[in-house]
């Protein structure tokens, strides 16, 4: 996936299909969570579709629920989610500093001879 240290680091375009790369994966994980968030609102509380969508989407971006919570199996729910939310925003920041952070150590054993 990655180069090996003695080979050269990779030039700009490949550089940049490398982050596209992971910015994609990161979308699709991304969508799935937002899916599951979504269908977890509309299973437990009910709620129209956009309602759904708002609630898990707020929860993703950190920003916490719109909508008061009405079931105990949905306050159980969004206590969940929103765990996994904190959990996953931290994954998420770490895919896509990996090819960044990787370059950086890279280009300080490139140079060197062992």
């Amino acid at each position: 996936m990655f180069e090996h240290k003695t080979k050269p680091v990779l030039a700009p375009p490949q550089f940049a299909g490398r982050i596209l790369f992971w910015l994609m994966i990161t979308a699709v994980l991304f969508a799935g969570s937002l899916l599951m968030g979504m269908l977890g609102y509309r299973y437990f509380e009910r709620m129209a579709w956009i309602d759904a969508f708002l609630n898990a989407a707020m929860l993703l971006g950190g920003m916490g629920e719109v909508t008061d919570l009405q079931t105990t199996g949905g306050k159980i729910f969004a206590g969940l989610y929103s765990v996994y939310c904190g959990i996953f925003l931290i994954v998420c920041s770490g895919l896509l500093l990996l090819p960044v952070f990787h370059r950086v150590l890279h280009a300080f054993h490139a140079d060197s001879e062992d």
